[in-house]
């Protein structure tokens, strides 16, 4: 079954930290459902008491990637983008590298 990671890039310049926010195992239609899920409950669109701040933005880059921006008395953001696992030295399902080699991702055709 395919693995995927919702990874997460949020910050200002020049502390821009990203990370895995989910890992998912599953369809791409499941990993889809998942990236929408962290999407909608983005943390900080929520103050401390659980209200909804006063303006949230979602702005779709493709079918695998948003962008989220909260307005209260700052601006936060962040950018999510689903990832398809497709190189992974301890999974025996799973090739070691993506370069070419023994164990090779198969680069797609035309």
């Amino acid at each position: 079954m395919p693995r995927w990671f919702v990874v997460e890039i949020s910050g200002e310049t020049p502390l821009f930290q990203q990370g895995v926010e989910r890992e998912i195992e599953g369809t791409e239609e499941e990993a889809l459902a998942g990236l929408r899920d962290v999407v909608d409950n983005f943390a900080k669109a929520r103050t401390e008491s659980g209200r909804r701040r006063q303006r949230r933005q979602v702005s779709r880059i493709s079918e695998r990637s948003y962008f989220v921006r909260v307005h209260n008395r700052k601006v936060e953001q962040a950018h999510f983008t689903l990832a398809e696992v497709v190189a992974d030295t301890h999974d025996d399902a799973l090739p070691d590298t993506v370069s070419g080699g023994p164990g090779a991702v198969p680069v797609p055709g035309p």
